[in-house]
């Protein structure tokens, strides 16, 4: 069998030397491959030819299927390159954003490309997104690691703490040697590991109202994470002021929830679900009342999804319904939401 295939090497640069056409010296190739296929399948066993070729057909034809998907997955990555570069070319370019992509980043999010829901369109959407994550915490942690995956092009992350040890039972962006350090810059460093291909703004500060609309203005989408009630309705007033999206989650022990805000397209904000703060002690905080270390991965990976979601156009996304997960028993519930005619915030 070995000598079969070194024959086939020697065949193909010998006629790469003399200048033969790729295409001929395949066809060539695969025409006396055929040819020998045939020949083991009406040949009796003892034939010299058949013992000469590794006595059964069954090495050829591993042979021949493993070279066939190496040469599909060859046209496969060429066919989405030639997809993607046609979708650059019709849509142009934006001013400040690249939406071109280099051969590393497509074979990267070539999984992306090929959902028909997605495509390279959206994929190019994902670059030229701009998207501010409330939180490098609990739930920032998750949302920042796939959305850098994702290849979003520009991700702000906001956070005024540093990495404490008891972060890392749950904040799976942060690593041991970062503790003291901070959280937002932590969380720069390691999605720039991961993707060397977005570009990654730190706020080391907290979220606060003489700053929330000028830096919230700079993007697209907002993803809010924090885990108090002061910041998530300064979230939502000035998401509804800038008219952009708000996804948003919280975290309670074993149970999480998700939800899209956006008014502007349809249903409530935040403060019609959530009026006013709860009461203190009737919604402890995780270092009051603990959390279940997986739970916040879950929920921040489902508020990347939802994001992802509304860039691409994809699927139904979360507006006017909250998502809740109970990690305790494996369950879900979706709730719908309904604006209120009487909300400060939105009015309705």
């Amino acid at each position: 069998m070995l000598w079969l295939i070194i024959l086939a090497l020697g065949f193909w640069a010998f006629g790469a030397r003399l200048k033969v056409p790729p295409g001929v010296r395949f066809s060539v190739i695969a025409t006396l491959y055929a040819a020998l296929i045939l020949a083991h399948l009406v040949l009796p066993a003892q034939h010299p030819l058949i013992l000469a070729t590794g006595g059964s057909v069954a090495p050829l034809a591993l042979l021949g299927g493993f070279i066939g998907l190496i040469l599909i997955y060859r046209l496969g990555l060429r066919a989405l390159r030639g997809r993607a570069e046609r979708t650059q070319t019709a849509g142009g370019d934006t001013p400040g954003q690249t939406d071109t992509f280099n051969d590393t980043e497509l074979e990267r999010y070539a999984r992306h490309i090929m959902l028909r829901e997605i495509g390279g369109v959206g994929q190019k959407n994902f670059k030229q997104a701009k998207i501010l994550v409330i939180g490098a915490g609990g739930l920032g942690a998750p949302a920042l690691q796939y959305l850098a995956a994702s290849g979003v092009g520009t991700i702000g992350v906001i956070d005024d703490d540093l990495v404490e040890n008891s972060n890392l039972q749950r904040q799976v962006i942060h690593q041991d040697a970062a503790i003291g350090t901070p959280k937002v810059f932590s969380a720069q460093t390691m999605m720039l590991a991961q993707n060397p291909y977005i570009e990654i703004r730190p706020y080391h500060r907290r979220f606060t109202k003489d700053i929330a609309a000028e830096l919230c203005a700079e993007f697209d989408l907002l993803l809010d994470g924090s885990d108090n009630f002061d910041t998530r309705y300064l979230a939502n007033e000035t998401a509804v002021v800038l008219g952009m999206p708000l996804i948003s989650g919280a975290l309670s022990q074993w149970e999480g929830q998700v939800a899209v805000f956006d008014p502007k397209t349809f249903g409530p904000c935040y403060a019609c679900v959530f009026p006013s703060a709860p009461a203190a002690g009737l919604a402890p905080s995780c270092a009051e009342a603990g959390v279940f270390a997986p739970l916040p991965g879950v929920v921040g990976a489902i508020m990347a999804a939802e994001a992802l979601k509304l860039l691409s156009e994809a699927g139904t996304a979360l507006r006017g319904h909250m998502l809740i997960y109970d990690a305790l028993y494996g369950e879900t519930r979706k709730l719908k939401m309904t604006p209120r005619t009487d909300c400060p915030i939105c009015g309705g």
